[in-house]
């Protein structure tokens, strides 16, 4: 049994990385919901275009999410090897592709937005109209493209916080931001204590200072306490002063995570795509699903980032049989919870939908995608586990052919044959593509067991 349980020694250390981890994903997804639920109350139109600005957006997070993890592999073995140079040269890194992923955003959103957005609407609306959902979308899409400039300048510097063991203020920064957010939408979205009633655009706004109020946190904390902080002294004196040796050494690990996770991104979206083929209904039932969902998921979200950085420290201070027999009681456990929060989801699918207002027929397909979220959830507990285990060595390219490859070369196939050359309904197409990922839970365990992804990457360096 020890093998796949540790003592109360591991836990404690595993409860301190996870818990404000946890907290905060959960209160940020909490108040998400709030904020959908709020939208919600404007009708179907704002509810869909929202949603497919959100999924574009979707993509866009996990991009820079992407981009920084790669380096970020290196902030928590620099960290555990007790390196603080190589820390503030990881943390540059970051500042510098942060930069790079916000022009290319702006550029993709100002000249394809409007017409990635019309590739998500299809006659059949279901209840809605389509130049009712694109004119939402449109207005919500302009807002939230400044988003990116303080989401990405605060993943920097909690990408690093975390991979360096501090949790707890990103999880304080975290609960500035949904105050901040849910307060904005209420007064915003609705026009109170005088203020004009934005609706859509209202939400956006609300989202853009949410941001700004978290990246102020993180920021003037970091600043604020250097003797924890030593990575940040003299941080921006050269922001360029980033060794060759060490670019080329990251690069080649980080790249195949920016394109596994724009990848991956991707196809989540062309998978949202395929079942809009069965109606616009579908994309507003799925976003109502996805949103009480995400609630739950923050279980298995935390314990992904939680592996990545206790795995990643072990590695970086040689401890490659410690971590390796970490991994499988930390994926034990991130399935044993998911158990619980996705039982806890079966049972809210009957209530979460009816606080919408929309039609009977979008809450009921709604129902059913609960239903199905909160029985797979285990499965996806133990394919996140896996995926942050081998990403933690640096095999950045096996993760890239074990999650977007997987994405394109199983998932959307068979989504698009589903769609074109069946009758099935929204709700059979969602069980049968997710159905898939007990292959993915078979191919992650082989490959933890084969102990090939434990490598030191700090090593002589």
């Amino acid at each position: 049994m020890n093998k796949y349980f540790g003592d109360k020694k591991f836990y404690s250390k595993l409860l301190v990385v996870a818990i404000p981890i946890m907290i905060q994903n959960g209160i940020t997804n909490f108040v998400n919901m709030l904020d959908n639920i709020m939208v919600g109350q404007l009708g179907t139109d704002p509810i869909s275009g929202v949603a497919i600005v959100n999924q574009l957006m979707f993509v866009f997070n996990l991009c820079v999410f992407g981009a920084l993890s790669g380096i970020g592999i290196f902030t928590a073995q620099y960290y555990g090897k007790g390196d603080t140079k190589g820390v503030r040269q990881t943390f540059r890194m970051q500042l510098i592709v942060g930069v790079a992923v916000i022009a290319v955003g702006f550029l993709v959103f100002i000249t394809l937005g409007d017409s990635i957005v019309i590739r998500f609407l299809t006659q059949d609306s279901g209840g809605g109209s389509v130049e009712g959902t694109l004119a939402f979308a449109h207005a919500y899409l302009w807002v939230m493209m400044f988003e990116m400039i303080p989401f990405v300048a605060v993943q920097v510097y909690a990408n690093t916080l975390r991979n360096t063991g501090e949790t707890f203020v990103p999880m304080v920064a975290g609960l500035a931001a949904v105050v901040v957010n849910l307060v904005g939408n209420y007064v915003l979205i609705y026009g109170k204590f005088g203020a004009p009633a934005m609706g859509v655009r209202g939400a956006a706004f609300a989202t853009v200072a949410a941001r700004c109020v978290e990246f102020l946190v993180v920021c003037i904390w970091t600043h604020k306490h250097v003797e924890r902080n030593k990575f940040i002294v003299g941080a921006y004196a050269n922001v360029f002063d980033v060794p060759m040796e060490m670019v080329f050494t990251i690069v080649p690990k980080a790249i195949p995570l920016l394109l596994n996770e724009t990848l991956w991104a991707a196809g989540q979206t062309m998978l949202v795509r395929s079942y809009s083929l069965r109606g616009l209904s579908s994309v507003t039932a799925l976003n109502i699903a996805n949103t009480i969902a995400n609630v739950f998921n923050v279980a298995f979200i935390a314990m992904g980032s939680a592996i990545a950085i206790m795995l990643g420290q072990l590695l970086g201070a040689g401890k490659i049989e410690k971590a390796k027999a970490d991994a499988t009681r930390l994926a034990t456990f991130s399935v044993l919870v998911c158990v619980g929060t996705g039982a806890l989801l079966f049972a809210s699918s009957g209530f979460f939908p009816l606080i919408y207002n929309t039609t009977d027929q979008i809450r009921t397909l709604a129902k059913y995608l609960i239903m199905a979220a909160g029985v797979f959830s285990p499965f996806y507990a133990y394919t996140n586990a896996s995926y942050f285990t081998l990403r933690s060595g640096g095999r950045t390219g096996i993760t890239f052919i074990f999650d977007s490859c997987f994405v394109w070369i199983i998932n959307i196939p068979l989504a698009l044959a589903l769609a074109y050359f069946t009758s099935l309904p929204m709700i059979y197409m969602y069980i049968l593509v997710n159905s898939t990922e007990v292959i993915k839970c078979v191919i992650g365990y082989l490959m933890m067991r084969s102990g090939t992804w434990a490598v030191n990457l700090t090593e002589g360096k």
